[in-house]
């Protein structure tokens, strides 16, 4: 009697058993309550012994597609991988379980996926990876790059769990027998935002799998590119303008390499948006060596497809150039680089003054590393004809600099790259390097005088306020 009243009530929303999916963590329960993992359990609620199925080779054909539903099922209950002792059979019939799966969904003759096959696949996947991540505190750690570069990552326990889901998604959704209509109905936009959110994971493993599926699913579902765009740039909105910490940032920057890397030409407005208020405002945080290199890239890949944006590049590192950060200068200075190498002289032209006063502030840096790698752009071909097609204006901004290293810098490395770059300039334009030596031993008496003049005013002063304390 009380299992025919219960029966008629009425059970609980789904929409709570979806929030504790995306809730729960590694060790909770996907469906299950966490202490029925031995027995197993489905997603009803309905507990049932967790055993390993058949093998795909011992069912018919045409029993193949439920096999590959129930397998799917099978691998929503999630374990707990805190304690190694606990479930180790069940743990290990759905990795066998994953593997079988995985090859399935890898052999083409097994024909198209089914809808219901396709939102099984998704459920399943979701119910494994979607989890709230814990990362470790970093107010610490952020403020310096190198300290956070050595630390060794954090790994999820789960991860022999967790990469079989992630091939086999990421197989799933390469696979040609995936029909993209109804793929996209379950792989939609809040898949996709969660899919995000995972790349703040402390475990390279799981970021390096994200990539690739993420960077699958751009090419493969048309529909979503801008959205995914658009996504990404408000992570790096958030990133810049108030955290400052994310583990992703890198991996986000490779996929953005290759989509930019595709754009068609001309390029649109939005993309060219997104390279001054996103891409180049990522130069201004301090973790900027965490993911410089693949910033790099995307900036540089802008400038080869229009170098009418080299201007607009290179006045955005000038708007961000570090004053204090000497490692960050370097690396300033190599983006430079590859940057100006894909430069033409109108743009170039456009900032040579405001560039170079920069420059020449590096050449006088009492780090040598800095003042070293701003020598060095002397040593590109291209780079150097652009800056003497300009000699006029450049030579009469750097001159002082160049002297100034050469009576004075302490470092006997910068001191003989200043004596080349003299030599180059004065080999090709003799007439101008007496003009600009000469500008500068005046300037250089006029400060002398002012010096003079300065302290004999002070002495004055100091006489009149001893003359009247006495």
């Amino acid at each position: 009697m009380w299992k025919q009243i219960l029966s008629k009530l009425p059970k609980k929303s789904s929409k709570n058993e979806h929030h504790h999916h995306r809730g729960r963590e590694h060790g909770g329960r996907s469906a299950a309550s966490s202490d029925s993992a031995s027995k197993g359990g489905n997603n009803n609620g309905v507990f049932t012994p967790y055993e390993a199925l058949p093998s795909f080779k011992d069912v018919p054909n045409a029993e193949k597609q439920n096999l590959f539903i129930k397998k799917l099922n099978l691998c929503r209950v999630v374990f707990d991988f805190t304690d190694p002792t606990k479930n180790i059979k069940e743990k290990d019939i759905k990795r066998q379980t994953l593997l079988e799966l995985v090859d399935y969904v890898n052999n083409s003759a097994n024909g198209k996926f089914s809808e219901v096959g396709i939102q099984e696949v998704v459920r399943m996947v979701s119910a494994n990876i979607f989890r709230t991540l814990n990362p470790q505190p970093r107010e610490n750690k952020v403020i310096d790059a190198l300290d956070l570069e050595e630390e060794e990552p954090s790994m999820d326990l789960a991860w022999p769990h967790l990469q079989l889901v992630y091939e086999l998604f990421l197989r799933f959704v390469a696979s040609p027998e995936t029909d993209t209509k109804l793929a996209k109905r379950y792989i939609d936009q809040s898949f996709v935002l969660r899919l995000l959110d995972l790349f703040d994971s402390e475990d390279p493993r799981e970021r390096d799998c994200l990539k690739t599926i993420l960077h699958r699913i751009y090419g493969k579902f048309m529909v979503h590119r801008p959205f995914i765009r658009k996504s990404i740039n408000n992570i790096f909105y958030r990133f810049v303008l108030e955290t400052e910490k994310h583990n992703g940032i890198a991996e986000f920057l490779e996929i953005l390499g290759s989509i930019i890397n595709g754009f068609a030409l001309p390029l649109k407005d939005e993309h060219k948006v997104f390279l001054v208020r996103v891409l180049i405002p990522l130069h201004k945080p301090r973790c900027l060596q965490m993911y410089h290199q693949q910033l790099s890239y995307c900036i540089t890949q802008f400038v080869e497809k229009d170098c009418k944006l080299a201007d607009t590049v290179i006045r955005g590192l000038l708007k961000y150039w570090p004053v204090t950060n000497s490692s960050k200068e370097v690396m300033f200075l190599n983006e430079l680089e590859e940057v100006l190498e894909a430069t033409q002289p109108p743009e170039f032209q456009r900032c040579m003054v405001p560039l170079f006063r920069q420059i020449a502030r590096c050449l006088n840096s009492l780090h040598f590393q800095v003042a070293e790698r701003a020598l060095f752009l002397w040593n590109n071909n291209h780079i150097e004809n652009l800056i003497m097609q300009s000699r006029k204006v450049i030579l009469p901004i750097i001159f002082p600099a160049l002297e100034r290293n050469v009576q004075k810098h302490w470092n006997q490395a910068v001191h003989s790259l200043t004596l080349n770059v003299r030599k180059i300039f004065n080999d090709l334009d003799p007439e101008l390097f007496k003009e600009c030596l000469a500008k500068f031993k005046e300037d250089e008496s006029k400060q002398v005088e002012t010096k003079a003049k300065r302290e004999a005013t002070w002495k004055r002063l100091e006489e009149v306020g001893m003359r009247k304390a006495s």
